[in-house]
């Protein structure tokens, strides 16, 4: 498919806008990173617990924030694809602490929306084990005793009724409904038992080590890509198409970096995946229009290099408008649409495919005709310098009319 048939569009005549907005982008970018101290790195890179926590009716998220204020250094993201989920991230560089975490701000949120003086068992935030123990006993004095296989069955599908219906009960009144509740054991629940308005969803904790070795490897994992495709493309076609493949990909991750510290977003472990994706994804818009270029060498022998790398440009410009386009089309609706899990992700996507498209015009192309115009320049400089030549005098001689003697 061909959206574009013999266009002649002077891209090269266009490049300094391109390359000025560059330049200011990775000003404000790096300008940004020093003035924050670096990347506003998650808590894969260093180190914490970030917990999920789903309520039945989510509160406002500052009233979250003020239950935990004072008990630990955190940050309460929301979770806007459900409205039922927040994200607690806590900032902890003791290793000791970071287990004592996640009871923490179990305790403080259970404090300001559970029942913590009613001694209950909050059934939302307990395990299998806790409420056989619980039960046991009440069950046996309201003559409703049960062995204990029959007892680990109940709370074993008390506890999957529970997780199928998004991990928490809405009320109590939920518990009628699971198989094996008679009246007289729903009783005795009530009694022992409360459903506080939350549930705690997932708990991850990563040690500062941990997140330090993380941080490395991932600083390694997008050198060693950029590395490898700098000597495949010098090998493939020339050391300086590699050069300015390598240059304009380092482009896009630096202004893709430093737009995540302008709008203080979190550099993640999906967040490095995105930017190595990138990576790969701007490399090949590149290389296809290398490889144009390559071939057009071969046929326009005579043609100057900026008319060829624009006739090049135009000859590829229906497939690099149909695969950005639909690349970015993809990315923009996991950025709208995918949530706050995925919205680091989906912004690095979305960034790096923008930039990724017009650095393989704007920025590689120009590299080089910079450098064909360098080595023309060194060229003539190193020719030798010609002296005027000066025609020998003509001698005064007319022919035919010579005397003989």
């Amino acid at each position: 498919m061909e959206l574009f048939k013999n266009t002649n569009f002077d891209f090269l005549g266009k490049k300094w806008p391109f390359i000025g907005m560059s330049l200011v982008l990775t000003a404000l970018g790096l300008i940004s990173l020093v003035m924050r101290g670096g990347p506003r790195y998650g808590i894969d890179f260093k180190g914490g617990a970030l917990v999920t926590v789903r309520f039945v009716k989510r509160p406002p998220v500052e009233k979250v924030r003020s239950a935990l204020s004072g008990k630990l250094p955190v940050e309460v993201q929301e979770v806007t694809d459900n409205n039922q989920d927040d994200l607690i991230g806590t900032d902890i560089h003791d290793d000791n602490a970071l287990d004592q975490a996640r009871s923490t701000i179990i305790n403080s949120l259970n404090t300001n929306f559970g029942q913590p003086g009613s001694g209950n068992l909050d059934l939302n935030n307990t395990g299998k084990d806790a409420l056989v123990e619980r039960l046991r006993d009440p069950l046996q004095r309201a003559g409703a005793g049960m062995t204990d296989p029959q007892l680990a069955e109940l709370a074993a599908n008390i506890m999957n009724y529970r997780n199928s219906h998004g991990g928490l009960f809405a009320s109590l009144d939920d518990v009628r409904r699971i198989p094996g509740v008679t009246p007289q054991i729903y009783n005795v629940i009530q009694q022992e038992c409360y459903t506080s308005p939350f549930t705690i969803r997932a708990t991850e904790i990563v040690g500062p080590r941990v997140g330090a070795e993380l941080q490395r490897k991932a600083v390694l994992a997008v050198l060693y890509a950029l590395g490898g495709m700098l000597v495949y493309i010098a090998f493939r076609f020339e050391w300086i198409y590699g050069f300015a493949a390598v240059i304009a990909v380092f482009h896009d991750t630096i202004i893709t970096i430093g737009l995540f510290s302008l709008f203080n977003k979190e550099l993640t472990l999906t967040v490095v995946a995105a930017l190595l994706t990138l990576v790969g994804y701007s490399m090949n818009d590149t290389i296809v229009v290398f490889d144009r270029i390559r071939e057009n060498l071969k046929l326009l022998r005579r043609e100057p290099l900026e008319s060829l790398i624009n006739k090049s440009v135009n000859q590829t410009l229906s497939r690099t408008v149909l695969t950005s386009g639909l690349t970015f089309l993809t990315a923009l609706s996991l950025f709208l649409f995918g949530g706050q899990v995925l919205n680091g992700f989906s912004f690095a996507l979305v960034v790096g495919i923008m930039v990724g498209t017009y650095s393989s015009v704007f920025v590689a192309s120009p590299i080089l005709i910079f450098w064909q115009n360098f080595m023309e320049s060194r060229k003539r400089k190193s020719r030798p310098a010609m002296l005027p030549v000066t025609p020998a005098p003509k001698e005064n001689v007319r022919r035919g009319t010579a005397k003989v003697k």
